[in-house]
């Protein structure tokens, strides 16, 4: 069976980010960076691209398999709160429709 990015639940915390198979909550990877240098991580799902973001480092993972595929530390950006935002990742009510026509699909 491949594992799509419908069947990943991503999670953050503890210095670690874990993608868990969202109807059994199995570990599929775990991924934790050679520094951690906070305690408030945020993610990002932008097309196949998982971005980490932690107090001014930026990481981006494989959705699936949790390899780490860049860093930028962003030297001089500063920390605080962070927002993120994807011009093609469209929302929380649009991801949901998208999903349920990926299963409807897939029920056909």
């Amino acid at each position: 069976m491949s594992v799509q990015h419908t069947d990943v639940i991503y999670v953050a915390f503890a210095k670690r980010v874990v993608g868990l198979d969202r109807r059994t909550g199995d570990v599929y990877w775990s991924w934790k960076p050679k520094k951690w240098p906070g305690t408030y991580p945020a993610l990002l799902l932008e097309k196949d691209t998982l971005v980490v973001s932690l107090s001014g480092y930026i990481w981006a993972l494989n959705p699936l398999t949790g390899e780490e595929l860049w860093h930028n530390p962003l030297k001089g950006m500063g920390v605080g709160v962070l927002t993120m935002v994807s011009a093609t990742n469209p929302g929380e009510r649009s991801a949901t429709m998208a999903v349920a026509a990926a299963d409807a699909q897939q029920a056909a």
